[in-house]
C-alpha cells in the first residue's frame, strides 16, 4: 500500500492572567514566545494515526480523552490511534477537565486552566488538522539518526558525602557547587530523530530528547523554553522539513547540573539541543519504507495508598476555603486521578512499529529508566521512546527510585508501578499483530 502523511501546527498559547503548571502562584504576565502544537498525520494500510506534540505542561484525565477524541474524529481514526504528548515546559497549562470540574463545583472555575480556551484551542488545532488533510505527500522511507547532546541532561538523584541519597537535583541547581560538580548520573544522552521522505525528499522529523525542558520558569513569562526555541532554530535551518520535538522519559531527568537558571544559560541550553538534533539529522540513514503498524496496550497503574491522598483528606482540601487555592487545585487533581483508577479506566500505551524503527508513547513523568528498559528490550530497532501522554499518573519512578525513598506531591502512582510497565513494553514492542 501507499503510505501518506499530513502535518499540522497550531498556535496554542494561553492567555495573560492563566495559571501554569496547574498549580505556581504567579499566574502569566507576559509572552516571551508562543506555544505551538505540532502534528502529523500518518496513512496507509490501515486506519491513520496522529501524533501530536503541544508546548504544554501536561494533559490529564478527561481533557486527554477530549483531545485524543477530536483529533481522532477530524483525522478518520479512533483514540487510542492518537499519540498525544505533551513537552512538559512549566510556564505553560495543565489541563485536566475532570479536576476543573471538582474545582467549579468548589467556587474555582478557571483556576486550574480557562476551560472555554481549552475548548478553543481543541477547535483550532482540528481545523489545522484538516487543512493538512487536503495536502498528503506520499512516504516512501524513513530515516532514523541519533547523535549525543552535550552538557544538558542530569539525573535528579544525587548522593551526599554522608551517603544521604535525594532527589533534589531540580531544573535550576547549576548554581549549587555540588549539583553542579555531582556527576550526570543515570540519563540517556542521545537525541533521537525519526524522519519521513518522499523519494529523495525529508518531509517531516520528529526529534525526541530526555529532560525536563526547564531553564528557569515561574515569573509568569509564558515560553516553550530551550526545547522550543532548539525546534524553531531548526525549522529555520530546514524551512521545507517540518519539525517536531517531543520530551522522553524524563521525570527524574532535568539541566540541573548545567543549568543556574539564568537567561544566559536558557540560550546555551537552546543552541546545546539544537546542535545535537543538527547532528542527528546528519548521522540519518533512509530505508524503504514496507509497514505501518499500530499496536496498542491497556496500562492499568494502581493508584498512590499514601495517606496523603485519601480520598476524604483530598475532599477536605478541595473544600477548605482557608487553604491555598494551589493546594486545592492540586487535590482535585489527585481526587480527580483516584476517580479516573477507581472507574476502570486504563491508560493507553500505543506503538508505531516501522520494521526498521518503532515510537512509543508512556504515560507520566516516567522516569528515565523506562526509556532504557524499552531500548535494551528491542536492540534490533531503533525505538524512540516519548514520555508525557496520559499525565495522571505524574511521576511514575523506576523500582530502585521507590527503593531509594523518592517522593514528592506530583506523585499519584505506587510502588509496584515498574512491573506493569515493563509488561506494557513488552507488549507493544515485542508482540507482531498483536502476538506476543
Amino acid at each position: 500500500d501507499a503510505f501518506w502523511i499530513s502535518t499540522f501546527s497550531a498556535d496554542v498559547t494561553i492567555p495573560l492572567g492563566h495559571r501554569c503548571m496547574g498549580v505556581l502562584p504567579t499566574k502569566s504576565v507576559s509572552v516571551a514566545d508562543p506555544l505551538e502544537i505540532h502534528g502529523f498525520v500518518l496513512g496507509g494500510s490501515d486506519q491513520p494515526v496522529v501524533m501530536a506534540a503541544v508546548d504544554w505542561c501536561e494533559i490529564r484525565n478527561g481533557a486527554y480523552d477530549d483531545f485524543r477524541e477530536a483529533l481522532a474524529d477530524a483525522a478518520g481514526t479512533s483514540r487510542e490511534r492518537v499519540l498525544l504528548t505533551s513537552l512538559h515546559q512549566h510556564d505553560t497549562p495543565v489541563v485536566d477537565s475532570d479536576a476543573a470540574r471538582i474545582l467549579r463545583e468548589v467556587g474555582l472555575a478557571n483556576e486550574l486552566h480557562d476551560e472555554q480556551f481549552f475548548s478553543s484551542v481543541i477547535e483550532r488545532t482540528v481545523k489545522a488538522l484538516q487543512a493538512g488533510l487536503a495536502e498528503k505527500t506520499p512516504v516512501t522511507h524513513v530515516g532514523t539518526g541519533k547523535a549525543k547532546v552535550r552538557e544538558i541532561a542530569s539525573n535528579r538523584r544525587v548522593v551526599y558525602p554522608d551517603g544521604r541519597i535525594s532527589f533534589d537535583r531540580g531544573s535550576r541547581s547549576g548554581g549549587d557547587s555540588f549539583h553542579a560538580q555531582h556527576p550526570e548520573g543515570l540519563i540517556d544522552p542521545y537525541v533521537r530523530t525519526i524522519s519521513f521522505w518522499n523519494g529523495e525528499t525529508p518531509v517531516l522529523a520528529l526529534s525526541v530528547y530526555a529532560t525536563h525542558p526547564m531553564s528557569y520558569y515561574g515569573r509568569g513569562e509564558i515560553s516553550a523554553d530551550f526545547v522550543g526555541l532548539a525546534r524553531r532554530q531548526r525549522q529555520q535551518a530546514l524551512p521545507n522539513v517540518k519539525q517536531i520535538y517531543a520530551s522522553g522519559c524524563s521525570g527524574d531527568v532535568t539541566a540541573g547540573k548545567f543549568n543556574d537558571g539564568s537567561q544566559e544559560s536558557r540560550v546555551a541550553l537552546t543552541n546545546r539541543l539544537a546542535e545535537g538534533m543538527t547532528d542527528a539529522w546528519t548521522d540519518t540513514t533512509r530505508l524503504p519504507l514496507t509497514q505501518l503498524q499500530f499496536r496498542n496496550t491497556s496500562l492499568q497503574l494502581e493508584y498512590y495508598g499514601h495517606p496523603s491522598l485519601a480520598e476524604e483528606r483530598l475532599t477536605a482540601e478541595v473544600n477548605d476555603k482557608s487553604l491555598r487555592t494551589e493546594d486545592r487545585i492540586l487535590a482535585a487533581m489527585g481526587l480527580a486521578s483516584r476517580q479516573r483508577v477507581k472507574s476502570g479506566q486504563a491508560i493507553d500505551v500505543p506503538c508505531l512499529d516501522f520494521g526498521s524503527a518503532k515510537i512509543v508513547l508512556l504515560p507520566g513523568e516516567a522516569f528515565v529508566g523506562y526509556q532504557l528498559m524499552a531500548q535494551v528490550m528491542d536492540p534490533e530497532s531503533f525505538v524512540v521512546v516519548m514520555g508525557y501522554g496520559e499525565c495522571w499518573p505524574g511521576y511514575i519512578p523506576t523500582d530502585v527510585a521507590f527503593a531509594d525513598h523518592f517522593h514528592d506531591k506530583w506523585l499519584w502512582v505506587a510502588p509496584g508501578s515498574e512491573k506493569r510497565m515493563e509488561a506494557a513494553l513488552q507488549k507493544v514492542l515485542l508482540s507482531v499483530d498483536g502476538n506476543p
